[in-house]
C-alpha cells in the first residue's frame, strides 16, 4: 500500500503537466484533473513557436553519441585498470575517480574557452566533446571487471587469445546487464543536460530540447500551456524508454553503486 501511494505521489506531477498540456490558456489553472475543453492547440502552438522536431533529433542525437562513446572509453580504460599493471595505476584510478565528485559547472567555463578556441560554438560537436569519456563509466566497469572470475580470462589466453579479443569476446558480452544500466543512465543523464546546451546554443537549430522548452519562459511571462506541452513532447522518449527497458532502468540504480 505504501508502495502505491508513493507511486502517485510520484506519477502526479508527470500527469498533471500532460494535462496542463491540454488546457485552453484561459484555463490553464483550473484544478480540475482533466480539462473542461480539452485541446490539442497548445501542441500546434508550440511545434509552430520552435523547431521542436529538431531539437528533439539533436538531442537524440547528442545523448546517442554520448552514450556510445563514454561506453566504448569506459570499457577501454576499464580493462586497463582492472587486468593490467603499470606505474602509478593506483593514482590515475584515484584521480578518476576524485573527478568524479567535480561538479561540471566547476569546468564549465575552461571547456567553454576551449570549445570557442576550437571554432566549435554553436555546434553539436561542441556538446560532446566535453562528455566524450566519464568517470562513472570507468569505475562502474572496471568494478564489474575485477569481479568477473579470473579463471575464464586465464582459460581464454591458453586458448591463444590476446587482450583485445578478450575484452570484445569474452568480458563485454559477459557484462551485458551492467553496460545496458549504464547506458540508460548516461543516455538519461545527457538528455536532461541544460547548462553547457544554454552556453554554447545560439540558433534554435543548433540545440537541444531542453533550450527549447526555456524559450518559452520570457521576460514578459511565461507561456505555461505551450510549455507543458513541449515537455510532454521532450519527455515521451525517455518514458518510452523506461516503459520497455524498466527492469534495466531499476538494475542501474543497484548496480550503480561502487564498492
Amino acid at each position: 500500500m505504501l508502495m502505491v501511494v508513493l507511486s502517485v505521489f510520484c506519477l502526479f506531477p508527470v500527469y498533471w503537466m500532460i494535462v496542463t498540456s491540454f488546457r485552453p490558456a484561459n484555463s490553464i489553472f483550473e484544478t480540475s484533473l482533466w480539462p473542461s475543453a480539452a485541446s490539442l492547440d497548445n501542441y500546434v502552438y508550440a511545434l509552430d513557436a520552435i523547431p521542436i522536431g529538431r531539437m528533439l533529433v539533436n538531442t537524440l542525437l547528442v545523448s546517442a553519441l554520448v552514450t556510445v562513446a563514454q561506453l566504448l572509453t569506459g570499457l577501454l580504460a576499464a580493462y586497463a585498470f582492472a587486468r593490467w599493471r603499470f606505474p602509478f595505476d593506483k593514482i590515475i584510478y584515484t584521480l578518476i575517480a576524485l573527478t568524479w565528485l567535480v561538479p561540471f559547472q566547476v569546468v564549465m567555463i575552461p571547456n567553454y574557452l576551449l570549445v570557442a578556441n576550437l571554432g566549435l560554438l554553436d555546434s553539436l560537436a561542441a556538446l560532446i566533446l566535453p562528455h566524450f569519456a566519464g568517470a562513472l563509466a570507468v569505475l562502474l566497469l572496471a568494478q564489474a571487471m575485477r569481479s568477473f572470475p579470473k579463471e575464464v580470462i586465464e582459460a581464454a589466453r591458453m586458448d591463444g587469445a590476446r587482450s583485445w579479443r578478450i575484452l570484445w569476446e569474452v568480458l563485454t558480452p559477459n557484462l551485458r546487464g551492467t553496460i545496458a544500466s549504464l547506458a540508460i543512465l548516461i543516455f538519461i543523464s545527457t538528455w536532461n543536460e541544460y547548462f553547457w546546451p544554454l552556453l554554447l546554443s545560439r540558433t534554435p537549430e543548433n540545440s537541444v530540447v531542453q533550450i527549447g522548452i526555456q524559450m518559452f519562459m520570457t521576460s514578459e511571462g511565461t507561456a505555461w500551456a505551450p510549455l507543458m506541452a513541449a515537455a510532454t513532447l521532450a519527455s515521451l522518449p525517455i518514458l518510452a524508454i523506461y516503459v520497455l527497458l524498466q527492469q534495466q532502468v531499476i538494475q542501474s540504480f543497484t548496480k550503480s553503486g561502487i564498492r
